[in-house]
């Protein structure tokens, strides 16, 4: 009964009852459960947030629909949504994550979301997703949602090399530790300029990317030096590219301030 009332929440059209079952396995009940769903929820979900949000805020920077959107899709708000629909009660767990508690961990709900959405996706298409993504979100204050959640690491990382014209982080999963129902995940996170590294720790891929990042922004503070050496690099190019011709000295002090530089080491 409960999952014909989240088909109908959905929109789902009353067939393939498996996949939409699926969606809501976890890997400690069957080796058929939702970890592919999540992956392909994830980046659905994304997709329908940003071009919601590129129609609604048409005057918004990249900057603010990036934070706009980051805030969206993180774990509390797709928590509270897996409330509303009635995920925990629809969850297939393991005996071991029924004893935990499993049914109630937003991170899991948060998954179990994604899964859904990556379903509904497969099965109905882009515009039935969209539609669903967009109604679910539909009562979101966007005039205050970028400034309601405090920047997370992996935001002010990639806001911190977009700035700089620097290459992304790259984020890979080392290693899964404990039983289905206590993981813990470890994540590295690379740069490529400055080359570093750091590990992260955390009971979902996610948190530990999170503390990754957190890591790395560390490690950056201790790098004033290499910024200093990078913007002169950068002033110097920009001459160059204006004038035709390499400058003869460094610049001291010229040109305008990429917005939002604070001229006070890595992190602003």
């Amino acid at each position: 009964m409960g999952l014909e009332r989240l088909a109908r929440s959905l929109g789902w059209d009353g067939t393939d009852w498996a996949l939409l079952q699926q969606a809501l396995t976890h890997r400690s009940f069957s080796a058929d459960h939702n970890e592919r769903l999540e992956f392909l929820g994830d980046a659905v979900l994304n997709l329908c947030v940003s071009r919601w949000l590129m129609q609604r805020l048409p005057q918004a920077s990249e900057g603010e629909l990036s934070r706009t959107r980051a805030n969206l899709v993180r774990e509390q708000s797709l928590h509270h949504i897996a409330l509303g629909l009635g995920l925990p009660g629809l969850l297939r767990l393991g005996e071991g994550e029924k004893k935990s508690g499993g049914q109630q961990r937003p991170s899991m709900l948060a998954d179990a979301l994604e899964a859904v959405l990556g379903a509904v996706f497969l099965h109905m298409g882009f515009a039935a997703v969209e539609q669903l993504v967009q109604r679910l979100f539909a009562q979101v204050d966007l005039s205050t949602s970028a400034q309601t959640h405090a920047k997370d690491p992996k935001t002010r990382l990639q806001e911190l090399l977009q700035g700089r014209y620097l290459a992304l982080p790259h984020y890979e999963l080392q290693e899964v530790r404990g039983a289905d129902h206590q993981q813990l995940f470890v994540v590295q996170c690379t740069l490529q300029t400055p080359p570093l590294q750091a590990k992260g720790q955390g009971p979902s891929r996610k948190a530990a990317e999170q503390q990754a990042a957190e890591q790395l922004l560390e490690q950056l503070q201790q790098h004033g030096q290499w910024q200093a050496k990078t913007k002169q690099r950068r002033a110097t190019t920009a001459v160059s590219v204006r004038t035709g011709r390499a400058p003869t000295a460094p610049l001291q002090g010229k040109g305008k301030k990429r917005p939002g530089s604070t001229g006070k080491g890595w992190v602003a």
